[in-house]
């Protein structure tokens, strides 16, 4: 019986561990190559009133506008597949509809810091939420809301784990 006991214990284990890594991000390989970045020290300054998104700003130079959307695109890294024909946020096709959602997604994926915003001031903080119809813009407090799930998740897996190897260990001896 102990041994019955055992391997289904050693089971519950592994099922529990794939379970909590199943979730863990996985890292490309160039990521593990530090790369320096201009975000100020203080970190994230415009998270000081709640949610807040990035949108380029109305009455900047089309030329400008359309250098920081290919950078956000480009080098930058940002998301902008949902920008192309077909895509859930490709109409209405506008440059400053476009740049502000290359924006935002890069402003989110780098801690939402004033200088990810700043696009050589093309870009520009605000408190109103961009989305519109199908075209869902990600939201600060969203990224801050999975990374805290996340988070909880690992610690409950954690602690199940670690009930299941006292488990075992009371199982062996």
């Amino acid at each position: 019986m102990k041994r019955k006991e055992l391997i289904m214990n050693v089971i519950l284990i592994l099922a529990c561990f794939i379970v909590c890594t199943a979730g863990a991000p996985q890292e490309k390989a160039e990521s593990t190559t530090p790369i320096p970045t201009l975000s100020p020290p203080e970190g994230n300054t415009s998270f000081i009133d709640g949610v807040t998104w990035c949108v380029a700003r109305p009455g900047v130079p089309q030329e400008d506008l359309q250098n920081a959307l290919d950078w956000a695109c480009g080098q930058g890294a940002a998301d902008c597949s949902p920008l192309q024909p077909g895509g859930h946020c490709y109409e209405p096709n506008t440059l400053l509809l476009h740049a502000s959602y290359a924006f935002n997604i890069f402003y989110q994926q780098n801690g939402n810091s004033d200088i990810a915003c700043n696009f050589g001031g093309a870009g520009t903080i605000t408190n109103r939420d961009p989305s519109f119809g199908p075209c869902k813009f990600l939201a600060s407090e969203t990224s801050a809301a999975s990374a805290l799930v996340l988070r909880s998740t690992r610690m409950i897996c954690a602690a199940f784990l670690t009930m299941l190897q006292l488990r075992v260990f009371q199982a062996v001896y």
